[in-house]
């Protein structure tokens, strides 16, 4: 069997050389770039973030990434966006009283974290639904997470025969969306790249879905 392709976004920010290698460890061919038709093509893209929210959304929006990303999902075409890859998919994300709308995939808002210490930097646990496909053989793993802001509430409401989207829950002061799987559609907020053998374990997962 080929292996799958997975083009990782180019967009300009984003933890780049350490997602290729990762990706390439779990077993898929990589392509770093940013050209539409290849982003369509590939069996998975990859969307990675790290900085603000406003400066992601920015970076996608100069190369009309909320199109490439669009039009994949609308073709049930695999997405994983990682850390602010994953909070840009929201409505929108206030961060020091600045307000920037996201890509509206899914209803909420991404925020500061009410928690002691900031940033959350280090390992943590999660909790993962039984069924989940992209944590199968990981529920008593600890993932790397690095970020301030996040999700902290779910309110996707999906009418049947549409499948419920799994989501994943940690903790730092507060509980905040870690993962979700939603058809097409996962995000992490953890660093799968930076996870070491349970990222890469994870990142199995997600390409053998592709």
């Amino acid at each position: 069997m080929s292996r799958k392709s997975v083009v990782v976004f180019d967009y300009g920010t984003g933890n780049i050389h350490s997602a290729i290698k990762a990706v390439e460890l779990a077993g898929a061919t990589v392509e770093l770039t940013r050209d539409k038709k290849k982003c369509a093509e590939a069996d998975g893209l990859l969307v990675p973030g790290v900085g603000a929210f406003s400066a992601v959304m920015q970076a996608l929006n100069a190369v009309d990434g909320g199109e490439i990303i669009g039009r994949r999902l609308s073709g049930s075409r695999p997405v994983l966006g990682i850390c602010v890859g994953m909070q840009v998919l929201f409505d929108n994300g206030v961060e020091g009283g600045v307000d920037t709308q996201g890509l509206s995939e899914w209803p909420g808002t991404v925020r500061k974290l009410n928690a002691p210490i900031l940033p959350h930097m280090g390992w943590n646990t999660i909790e993962a639904p039984t069924d989940s496909v992209l944590f199968d053989g990981l529920h008593n793993e600890r993932f790397y997470f690095v970020h301030s802001y996040a999700a902290t509430e779910w309110s996707l409401d999906v009418i049947p025969p549409f499948p419920k989207p799994r989501v994943t829950w940690a903790e730092h002061g507060e509980r905040f969306v870690a993962a979700v799987e939603n058809g097409p559609l996962s995000a992490t907020q953890f660093h799968p790249e930076k996870s070491g053998e349970a990222g890469i374990h994870f990142l199995k997962n997600w390409i053998a879905t592709l």
